[in-house]
This record gives C-alpha cells, structure tokens and sequence, in this order.
C-alpha cells in the first residue's frame, strides 16, 4: 500500500489538504471542463455540478481514501471502491481518463496550496491518488468484462405507466431483439439521452421491477426544482418519452444487491423514490421463495405519492413472513402510520441484515434505529441517488 516515507507525509499534511478539498475540488472542475468542455456536455451529471455535490462527493472520497490508508495500512477500502467503480463503469468511464482527472486536479492542488507543494508533498499525494485510481480502474475493467463489455445498448419503450403524478415507469425491450442478462435486485442501469442543446446526458436508475422475460423496468420520479440543469434528464423522460421510442441503456450495475442465505431476517427500508430498488428486492424474494422474516418498512408524502404502492404491498403479501409498516405525512390511511418513518414499535428480529434507500437524513435516522435495536453496522447496507455523500463526511 502507501510508501513508509508517503505514509509520514500524508499524514503531516492530511488537516492541511483535507480542509482546503473543497476549494482545490472546485478548482480542479473548473480547470477540467475548460480544457475538456465534452465531459460537462456528456459524461458528469451538469445538475450535481451546478449544485456543488459532486465536488463534495470527491472531495469526501479523496479523505476517505487518505485516512483509511493511514488508519488501515495492510488494507483496502474496498467497499467504497467498489461503490465508486459501479458508478463509473455504468458511465463508461474510460482508464485513459483518470489521466485526465490527475493532471487537472494536481494542478488545482498547487495552486490553491501553493509553496505548501513541495516535491515531497506532491510525491506523497500523487502516490495516494494512483493507489486510488488503479484500484478503481481495476475494479471497473472487471466489472466490464463480467458483462461482455462497455457498450450502450438501445431500448424500446413498450408501456409507459403513469405510477403518479411524478412518477413514470417505462418497460423496454432491445431494440435488436437479442437477449437479456439477468440482473441482480437492486441494481441499476444508465441511461442515455439526446437533449436539445446537444448534450448526451447520463442518470443511473434502479431496476424497479421484473417486468418479464426480456424486458427491462425504469420508474423515473420528474425533478421539478427551478433552474436548469436540474432535473433536465428526468424532465426530458415524462415529456418526450412514450411508447415506440427508444433509449440507451447500460447493463446493469450496482453494490446494493441482496446477500443474504434464505433463512436470514431482512428489513427493507425506503422514502420516496428510494422504493424502486426496494420492489425488485421483494419481487426477487417472493420469486425465490425466502421464508425468513422481511420487514417491508416506506415513508412517503402521501399515497398518492407512494410510486409502486400496488407493487410493494402485492410482493410483501406473497412471502410468508413480512410485516409492512407505511408511513405518510399526509392522509394516512387506517392501516399506516401518520408522520415520518419511526421504528420504535418495529419488531427487528435478531440478526437481521438491512437494507435502505432514500434521502440521507432520512437514512441515517434508520440506521441509528436499528443499531439501537442490536442490528450489526456492518449489517445496514444503503444506495445513494447521486453523488454519494455519505462518503464526503456527512455521516
């Protein structure tokens, strides 16, 4: 891992590095899109930009990766690795591209820290960076070639459903009428749009459903915040998006996939959009035949606004063991909860493994539940939309 000699620089120099990332991450963007203009317009998410969370993102994976080699020198942080590169090989991220990043970044460190960067220092750094990105591309070369490939693949829309007001699930079929891989429950897969200025945007969707054999299942929630770029690709689905069109979609990726033998208590927790992962889980279990307790646990503004409502309660009700707990703002019905998502009279069976996505407030206030209750850390998984800044030290 990281040089004895690296080692004591790093660690000299970690409270000066870490407290200026934030700047030197907002440097480094802005130096990078100017000299490659192509990666705003078609590889990063121009609405996590314009909203500061990518940078922060790399920013909090940058210390992680730091102080976990300072903290663990004979280990590897491979979880969040493995997080990242799902992440980046669903984008199509190319090896040749970390070179890219690495120049412009050291570039915005020397220049917001200055004679800070001495020859040692710089060294030091760039060994932290490599052992980071070899690690990554390694990673995502292997997740490539376990799914044939890179390659975009189109897609043809064969329903839309209009799950709520917000809400759309597409189902599609490749277009070349050629097979489909399997995916494992709570995956997800990129997809690709064409919008009007020229752009070829890029969002992960989780795999919402098992809609049929060859068939794919998207449920795309509109983002109506005001000022472009947000939500330009989630915008762009609900209006221009129906039946007989076509998208480009990745294989599928993704570290949040059940793990779990058939005789393990599980508990499934998700806010609002965060269900789409959560119905192809219990789509899986019931499909499976998993007999162990499952705790189906979902907070929302209202039924209404519950996408996949239907769904979440029909798979639930067809495994022999699982409790369903909702939760509502507003116009709860007799059988769910008023109020916001709270596990005090939730029942958690020992040992049981969690799973949770949705906002992060709402995620870490779970995850503090369960712990009080006895359920292990290591045993609480969790899926971010977006930059995932449960890494940048938000925790």
């Amino acid at each position: 891992m990281l040089s004895e000699q690296s080692t004591a620089t790093v660690r000299a120099t970690l409270p000066a590095v870490g407290g200026a990332l934030g700047t030197i991450t907002e440097r480094f963007y802005a130096g990078l899109f100017a000299a490659h203009p192509e990666l705003l317009r078609d590889l990063f998410n121009r609405g996590n930009q314009a909203a500061g969370t990518q940078r922060q993102a790399l920013a909090g994976s940058v210390a992680a990766f730091a102080t976990h080699l300072l903290e663990h020198p004979g280990q590897r942080p491979d979880a969040m690795l493995r997080r990242i590169a799902h992440k980046h090989a669903s984008l199509g991220v190319a090896p040749e591209q970390y070179a890219v990043v690495h120049e412009h970044l050291f570039a915005a460190i020397a220049e917001v820290l200055g004679d800070a960067v001495t020859p040692e220092v710089a060294a030091a750094w760039d060994e932290v960076y490599w052992l980071m990105a070899n690690a990554l591309i390694a990673v995502e070369q292997r997740l490539r070639e376990e799914r044939g490939g890179h390659t975009w693949r189109t897609w043809e829309v064969v329903e839309r459903v209009a799950e709520t007001e917000d809400v759309a699930t597409f189902r599609l079929r490749p277009a070349d009428g050629g097979p489909v891989r399997e995916f494992l429950a709570g995956q997800y897969v990129s997809v690709r749009v064409a919008l009007a200025d020229g752009a070829r945007q890029k969002r992960q969707y989780s795999l919402s459903g098992v809609p049929g054999p060859g068939l794919r299942q998207i449920s795309v929630k509109r983002v109506r915040e005001s000022g472009a770029p947000a939500g330009e690709v989630s915008n762009h689905l609900h209006a221009h998006v129906r039946v007989g069109d076509v998208l480009e979609l990745s294989e599928p990726y993704g570290d949040l996939v059940l793990d779990a033998a058939s005789d393990t208590p599980l508990l499934l927790a998700s806010a609002g959009i965060g269900v789409t992962p959560m119905t192809a889980m219990l789509a899986h279990l019931a499909d499976s035949g998993h007999r162990a307790p499952v705790t189906v646990v979902h907070g929302d503004r209202s039924p209404a606004a519950h996408a996949l409502r239907a769904d979440h309660q029909a798979y639930a009700g067809k495994l022999p063991d699982a409790a369903v707990h909702f939760w509502y703002e507003h116009d709860a019905p007799a059988d769910a909860h008023s109020g916001l998502v709270d596990l005090t009279g939730v029942a958690v069976a020992p040992g049981t493994h969690a799973y949770l996505c949705g906002p992060l407030p709402f995620m870490r206030a779970v995850r503090t539940q369960l712990i009080a209750k006895g359920v292990a850390p290591a045993d609480v998984h969790y899926e971010v939309f977006g930059p995932d800044l449960w890494l940048a030290g938000q925790d």
